[in-house]
């Protein structure tokens, strides 16, 4: 008899489904596509350079190890098993707990409206590197100054000049022709008509990439999550045959073991793993959610976070041995050349392809990788934000037609939100948005509450139950622990050890934010942080009964369905057998 309470609802009419994926691979595509993105290609490299070369490693695998796979598995546990969005599996685990999934959604929203302005300004680079010439490779163009510097031709003939006065060709390309870059935030100007219609054109791409759901998206990311690695590959192999890949590799992973004693060293690599696992969003509990119930996510897990660290051990080797001959060419150590962020993408590397035979396809190469990467991100963090409003009413949403119609109003928001970033000041609003709304120290709060709810609120050892119901293999002990103790109290030190380190935004280590704009940033830091605490307090306000009965009531699981309807449903099947066997004989 089927239990009431755990029957799934009847379709109502003109109600579409929910969806699953329409293979594994397109699971373990969409994955590999989010976590793998701009942050291996640019980020690691440069922390790797910064924090001590190979010494590095130490750091950022100690955090693999103690948070990024124990909270890869949790979030994609927890996805597969309610078969929700991001906030409404809370809902089923722990109601109290769902401000973390209103808080990560919030997160993924100031992302999209940032993340995809990187993408405009890859499409725009794109664009110019079908040029007959480069136009970052010479300083004859209309938006160059005096102090303008050809590396190309001045090739190690930079003594006795002050490299304080003096641009690269690259970088005035990037600061006075793609940015047009103003004095300061105060000074917002104009909007940038071309990178505008770059813009343009990636949001377009990004919403059919997703319109049809679950369904398109398998679909694009068996090209999108795919065509970066062979790029990568080309890159990689052109890099280490260019004269001086190897000072650039050795710069990359020469140990400096007295850096391993620096917090902020410890800080960088924990921010690195929350960044580039794609934890503490919903990202992987939405993705996980679209896969059968007896997919095996505990092995899927263990590949795609090798497959994560792996991938930013190798574009390192393919970044730094550019950077090596692009420091062997111009006669400076690589210290001179190697920055993180959109310096290395958008300056030091179109500067160094300048300086190779055949520039324009190494540029192109280049750049559609970045596009590649960065694509398949943005459209899965669409995606989950879309996913979990939806699932919060779907009776509403799911109706024919509807969820296009909200994810084209969804676009539009974010692009007339974003549009100041457009602006000749938009990157200092972007940076703002980057280093305080979208920060390591908002994700760490969320995944230091996030463990403690599954952890000792939902039961650690229910979710080995879980996992062993679902996939058919116990998880490792080690897991149990982690989500008990080690997780969460790393967690915790690195969140405190971050409110103490902070250092106010600067651009370029030169401009200084006036005091308002680091209001508005911690502002955007709290607007996520808020909401985990006061929905707690929301929801034990309207509550009914004692305080310590809304408490219980609040940290009780839903019916555990999953497992009630799969147990039934198999003995149905045995049934029906028997019964076809008997009328057989």
């Amino acid at each position: 008899m089927v239990n009431k309470k755990c029957a799934p609802k009847q379709q109502r009419v003109g109600v579409e489904e929910r969806g699953h994926w329409g293979s594994k691979a397109e699971f373990l595509l969409a994955v590999a596509g989010n976590v793998v993105g701009f942050g291996n290609v640019w980020r690691f490299p440069y922390l790797c350079y910064k924090n001590g070369g190979g010494a590095f490693l130490v750091p950022y695998l100690v955090f693999v190890v103690t948070c990024g796979v124990p909270l890869f598995l949790l979030e994609t546990t927890l996805g597969q098993y309610t078969q929700e969005g991001g906030i409404t599996c809370w809902r089923k685990v722990c109601p109290l707990a769902e401000g973390i999934g209103y808080a990560g959604q919030l997160i993924l929203l100031y992302s999209c409206m940032t993340y995809i302005l990187i993408l405009a300004w890859a499409l725009f680079y794109l664009v110019f590197s079908f040029s007959p010439q480069l136009p970052w490779s010479s300083c004859d163009n209309h938006w160059n100054t005096a102090n303008c510097i050809d590396f190309s031709t001045q090739n190690k003939t930079l003594e006795g000049t002050n490299r304080t006065d003096t641009a690269s060709a690259a970088t005035e390309f990037w600061e006075r022709r793609v940015l047009g870059i103003s004095g300061g935030i105060e000074e917002m100007g104009s909007v940038r008509w071309d990178l505008l219609l770059c813009l343009i054109a990636m949001w377009v791409v990004c919403y059919f990439c997703i319109w049809k759901g679950v369904k398109s998206t398998g679909k694009v990311v068996y090209f999108t999550a795919t065509f970066p690695y062979a790029m990568l590959l080309v890159l990689l192999i052109r890099g280490l045959s260019l004269p001086g890949a190897l000072q650039g590799v050795l710069y990359y992973l020469l140990p400096d073991p007295s850096r391993l004693t620096d917090p902020q060293v410890w800080m960088e690599a924990g921010a690195q793993i929350l960044f580039s696992y794609s934890v503490g969003v919903g990202s992987l509990t939405v993705l996980g959610s679209y896969n059968a119930y007896e997919n095996n996510c505990y092995k899927d897990c263990l590949w795609l976070c090798l497959l994560n660290s792996g991938t930013s051990v190798v574009a390192g080797f393919a970044v730094f041995s550019v950077l090596g001959f692009m420091a062997h060419e111009q006669g400076v150590p690589i210290a001179e050349v190697a920055e993180s962020g959109p310096g290395l993408a958008f300056i030091a590397y179109p500067q160094a392809v300048a300086m190779m035979p055949l520039p324009q396809l190494w540029s192109i190469c280049f750049f559609l990788m970045l596009i590649l990467l960065g694509l398949d991100t943005q459209f899965v963090a669409m995606e989950v934000v879309v996913t979990s409003i939806i699932d919060m009413f779907p009776a509403v949403m799911r109706r024919y037609g509807r969820r296009e119609l909200f994810l084209l109003l969804f676009c539009l928001t974010c692009f007339l939100s974003q549009l100041v970033m457009v602006t000749e000041g938009g990157m200092y609003v972007f940076q703002m948005f980057d280093y305080y709304a979208c920060n390591g120290t908002c994700i760490l709060f969320l995944c230091v509450f996030e463990t403690a709810a599954l952890g000792w609120i939902f039961g650690a050892e229910r979710l080995c139950d879980i996992i062993e119901d679902m996939t058919g293999a116990r998880a490792n002990p080690f897991f149990k622990f982690s989500w008990l103790y080690l997780t969460p109290l790393v967690l915790l030190v690195s969140f405190i050890c971050s409110l103490v380190e902070y250092q106010p935004l600067t651009f370029n280590r030169r401009y200084v934010y006036p005091a308002w704009a680091y209001t508005c940033g911690w502002v955007m830091t709290f607007s996520s942080i808020l909401l985990v605490p006061g929905w707690v307090l929301y929801k034990l306000a309207i509550g009914t009964g004692s305080l310590s009965q809304r408490f219980h009531h609040l940290c009780q699981p839903a019916t555990d369905c999953s497992v009630t309807q799969r147990r039934e449903t198999e003995l149905q099947h045995l049934g029906e057998e028997v019964e076809h066997g008997f009328a057989s004989g």
